[in-house]
């Protein structure tokens, strides 16, 4: 007699990038240890395929692509997965600012985790009196360098190299140049032409850019002193 089927619960959540709601179910035990053994690989095109199938497995709804999604909305997925896998609230590890030193456990229910948005955040960008630059967010490769690579090792060309792949589009009223019609060395050529003024406009759109964000508050058993801390990032929420 074959053993019974254990049915899956499945959950509803909206994509920050565009309010579309959509379904999805926690891991499965069988998925968490293919994520395990992609990272303890430490090979990023492992990590790459087994996150995105992963993923995609997870994802109910008809018509998602988890690699044209943005990185915070795979985040914010990733996040929620992960979350309902291991039940409602999540622990982490909080270190005390007064002291630096101290640290506090502390639970946060997943579903007062949201995804801010900066006021200040533009994907337009208006270079000069002609030409405007349309950003695009990063995607599943920056996604899996942000949270299981070592992001502390990336370069200058590294840099670069993120930021001509979030070109969406050059444009003024008369022509327009899109991703598609340039080269990677187009794009990066066109990114070092740029004046320093202009380039911090670029920096401030990944600086804004949409992120996992909650604030909480600890109090440090050993000085007694409250402090609120804000909480950004997957990685800061899973480690």
């Amino acid at each position: 007699m074959p053993l019974p089927t254990i049915s899956t619960p499945t959950y509803e959540l909206t994509l920050p990038s565009s309010d579309k709601k959509i379904k999805f179910r926690p891991f499965l035990v069988k998925e968490e240890k293919i994520l395990i053994l992609a990272m303890e690989s430490q090979d990023s095109k492992q990590i790459a395929r087994s996150v995105k199938d992963v993923l995609s497995k997870c994802i109910l709804s008809r018509g998602i692509k988890v690699e044209k999604l943005s990185t915070f909305d795979i985040e914010y997925l990733f996040l929620n997965i992960r979350g309902k896998s291991v039940g409602e609230d999540i622990e982490v590890m909080i270190t005390c600012p007064d002291d630096k030193k101290t640290q506090v456990p502390t639970s946060i229910n997943i579903d007062s985790i949201k995804v801010q948005k900066d006021k200040d955040h533009e994907r337009d960008i208006k270079l000069d009196e002609t030409y405007t630059l349309r950003m695009k967010y990063p995607s599943l490769d920056e996604f899996i360098k942000n949270n299981f690579g070592a992001i502390e090792n990336m370069d200058v060309d590294d840099t670069f190299d993120l930021i001509a792949s979030c070109v969406d589009q050059v444009y003024s009223e008369e022509e327009s140049w899109s991703h598609q019609e340039c080269t990677k060395k187009e794009l990066i050529n066109f990114i070092e032409s740029l004046n320093s003024s202009q380039f911090k406009m670029v920096e401030k759109f990944f600086e804004t850019m949409p992120k996992l964000s909650h604030t909480v508050k600890v109090i440090n058993p050993n000085t007694k002193v409250e402090s609120e801390i804000k909480i950004e990032g997957l990685q800061n929420f899973f480690g």
